[in-house]
């Protein structure tokens, strides 16, 4: 578990040098493999603060297992997805600000250029509104992110989600950049359309397949 914990803790710190957060907002959790058990960052602590040690651990009911810390606020909600998705080990929260411009308009986010068909398909939907603190979040993200591994929730930021730490991560950092190359280029066309669903399916398949080093 100590390993971990690093790695969550490391995450966390990964979305302030990435600039996906500010001050003490975001968070990362990840599920404990064949476990009920989850570890999440401390609420209001600042990235700079975190070490391995001040993560916490929390069953999927929410009760603190291990650390001397109140957990996230969002807590609630990432342990929502947690239940309701067995496939999902990780989950990133951000309020990036190019990808968060499109939730608080209440956009998707189409596959504008192959980098976002790459990673997201045909893109990153956008859920309705959902108040802070409590699983109505969770309810969103489960209901409407479907087989991205990104969303955007409106009013509010970003989530992102994967098998692993490093994977959610990804694709949060990436979600970023597809952001902001989007914001710029539908600033300047806003009629631009996306790219055609056959150009999607086969860079997203290619990526999924092809890209990165084999496993031996």
């Amino acid at each position: 578990m100590e390993e971990l914990k690093r790695k969550v803790c490391e995450a966390n710190k990964a979305l302030k040098e990435n600039g996906l957060v500010k001050w003490t907002s975001g968070n990362v959790s990840l599920r404990i493999p064949n476990r009920n058990l989850v570890i999440i960052k401390p609420s209001g602590v600042h990235f700079e603060e975190l070490t391995a040690d001040k993560m916490v651990v929390v069953d999927l009911d929410g009760n603190v297992i291990k650390g001397d810390l109140k957990p996230s606020v969002d807590t609630a909600s990432h342990l929502y997805v947690y239940r309701h998705r067995q496939d999902i080990h990780s989950i990133v929260h951000t309020h990036s600000p190019f990808a968060t411009s499109f939730a608080i308009r209440g956009e998707s986010l189409p596959a504008y250029a192959t980098t976002a068909a790459n990673i997201f398909g045909k893109g990153v939907p956008c859920s309705g509104f959902a108040a802070i603190g409590e699983e109505e979040i969770g309810e969103q993200i489960v209901s409407n992110i479907g087989e991205s591994p990104a969303i955007l929730l409106r009013n509010h930021g970003v989530f992102t989600v994967g098998k692993n730490v490093e994977s959610a991560l990804k694709a949060a950092v990436i979600l970023e950049e597809v952001a902001e190359y989007s914001h710029y280029a539908t600033l300047h066309n806003p009629g631009l359309a996306s790219l055609d669903n056959d150009i999607i399916q086969v860079s997203h398949q290619y990526y999924q397949t092809s890209y990165g080093q084999k496993n031996h």
